[in-house]
């Protein structure tokens, strides 16, 4: 209902309401007044914040939907194939190494690019170049490559499929040690935020958050926002049609998404 938008208690954190150097796409798409789709591309961009912002979808939703819930949440914003189609690799490589009972990450990744590269719906040159990096980087990761010249051959991670490569690399190349996964993932010549945003995403889905060394967390900045919103996200949702909305869970569920009034503790 547009007269009744639903609101989110995340409007009420005013950190969040803070300008943090947000990329020129996303904001150019989000001030447009349209909503960018697959079907109807907003621009011709590829950049890697599509990339970046598409890890929570992997965490909500289940194999069968995360590919494709993620290449339209990226869609949003940017239009070209390799943007959207690398938001939704990520989404599912998140989702099946959450959800999955296999404890290697390369096999994880390399059935999640198996999943992609069924799909009949998308632009088979662009699939085919996205499995072709991501390949790429997997094979880079079980060489003696230097680390600093195997990511230069991925990229410098400005755009899509570089960042995820870059990340899917670092991730495989240290997947015992989320704080050296990490320091490769940033020292390059590159969009390094990005690349290290996105192997953050990776390793601490594969590691979990008890592996985090606990110095990279303690001074995190909304850390509690941030282990709400991931609680949340994994929780079953208490509010549905048919069931009993009057319980404490209900309400506050209520309070959060729907009508945006409650407010962090």
């Amino acid at each position: 209902n547009n007269d009744n938008p639903l609101k989110s208690w995340l409007l009420n954190v005013k950190e969040l309401n803070h300008k943090r150097a947000p990329g020129n796409t996303c904001i150019s798409a989000l001030t447009s007044e349209k909503i960018g789709t697959i079907e109807e591309p907003i621009n011709d961009s590829k950049g890697c914040g599509s990339v970046m912002r598409v890890a929570p979808v992997g965490i909500y939703l289940d194999s069968n939907t995360s590919f494709d819930i993620g290449a339209k949440t990226g869609a949003i914003t940017h239009g070209h194939p390799l943007g959207y189609l690398s938001s939704g690799l990520l989404a599912l490589i998140i989702t099946k190494i959450i959800n999955t009972d296999k404890e290697n990450l390369e096999e994880i990744i390399k059935e999640s690019l198996d999943d992609m590269n069924l799909k009949n719906e998308y632009n088979k040159k662009y699939v085919n170049e996205l499995n072709d990096i991501i390949t790429k980087a997997i094979e880079l990761s079980n060489n003696s490559t230097d680390t600093v010249i195997a990511i230069a051959e991925l990229g410098e991670g400005w755009v899509a499929e570089e960042a995820l490569a870059i990340a899917v690399y670092c991730a495989l190349k240290n997947k015992s040690d989320f704080s050296q996964a990490i320091i490769d993932a940033v020292n390059h010549n590159g969009d390094s935020d990005s690349t290290g945003a996105i192997t953050g995403n990776i390793i601490g889905a594969y590691l979990g958050y008890n592996n985090i060394p606990k110095n990279l967390v303690e001074d995190l900045e909304l850390k509690d926002v941030i282990l709400e919103i991931a609680k949340d996200l994994v929780s079953m949702v208490p509010v549905s049609e048919y069931g009993d909305n009057n319980t404490e869970e209900a309400k506050i569920w209520f309070e959060k998404y729907l009508n945006g009034t409650y407010k962090s503790k």
